[in-house]
């Protein structure tokens, strides 16, 4: 049986069971309907078959808008997890989560990474491409995640919260370790000395006194540190920069925590105590400073 044309103005095609497709002969249409004679061994209920050829997305972009076949939400569910997506090869990439599977190789150091996204972004730590630029301070970034939390630095926005003291934090990371204060959780041991850690970053950094290395080396004095955080610090003592300034009276520090120890002047916070006489001080030195005058005590009686 011939596909039938309808006489209304918009000419569809009818399929062997009363189904209806589009009767377009544009090129550029995403979907192609192929009818193919069938032999005569086929039953004859099913006199052709219709064929839905492979629908192109351009750009890739556009891939999540791409519209089911037939305009209904067709969902594509993980067996594992139950998970649904749009589309097959969305599917196809979530269950390598499952499987372990990672084929696609970084041909630079070798390693693996189950989506081409990731592969891609791990290329330019070997390219140094930062394609991610901020607008306001034109720092940049490999990837766009990293981006949207330092732009957090300047809108002062901080989504994660604490649910056990409601303090907030501009990325989950930081909540994160964080939170392991209050469950007192230290995940990370050092296999030389077993000291705990609650994030790794602590944890890397305290490797460096066994090992130590101090693969961080200042290119002005030659000075060399174990951590990058303790060079780019020091390395602001050469350029004069100060770049964490108090929103009260403008001045400026080159560390954040001289900041934060300035800012108690204007609050009045006194969060260091003396244990022996409740005294209160609004940094650490002056506490320090005020315990001698206990032990001189001490030593003359």
């Amino acid at each position: 049986m011939p596909l039938q044309n309808c006489t209304n103005s918009e000419k569809v095609l009818v399929g062997p069971h009363g189904e209806t497709y589009p009767a377009s002969h544009d090129a550029s249409q995403a979907i192609n309907i192929k009818a193919e004679a069938v032999s005569d061994a086929e039953e004859e209920v099913d006199p052709l078959r219709i064929t839905f050829q492979e629908i192109k997305a351009e750009p890739e972009s556009n891939l999540n808008e791409l519209q089911p076949v037939h305009g209904e939400d067709r969902q594509y569910s993980c067996d594992e997890c139950g998970d649904s997506f749009r589309q097959k090869q969305f599917l196809i990439a979530h269950q390598r989560i499952h499987s372990g599977e990672k084929p696609f190789c970084c041909d630079v150091c070798n390693k693996s990474f189950n989506q081409q996204s990731h592969l891609k972004t791990h290329q330019r730590i070997h390219s140094g491409e930062k394609p991610f630029c901020c607008d306001v301070c034109n720092k940049s970034f490999n990837q766009q995640s990293h981006l949207k939390t330092h732009q957090r630095i300047h809108s002062g926005e901080k989504p994660f919260c604490c649910d056990v003291c409601n303090k907030s934090f501009s990325d989950h990371s930081s909540l994160k370790i964080h939170q392991h204060i209050h469950s007192g959780e230290k995940p990370f041991c050092c296999d030389v000395c077993n000291k705990s850690f609650s994030d790794s970053s602590r944890w890397k950094k305290h490797q460096h006194i066994h090992s130590g290395e101090n693969p961080f080396c200042c290119d002005v004095c030659k000075r060399l540190f174990s951590d990058q955080s303790h060079l780019k610090t020091h390395q602001r003592m050469h350029s004069g920069e100060k770049p964490f300034c108090c929103d009260v009276c403008n001045k400026s520090f080159n560390q954040q925590s001289h900041l934060k120890t300035h800012q108690r002047i204007h609050s009045g916070e006194k969060a260091f105590c003396c244990d022996v006489c409740k005294k209160s001080f609004n940094d650490h030195s002056n506490l320090k400073r005020h315990r001698r005058v206990h032990v001189d005590v001490c030593s003359k009686s």
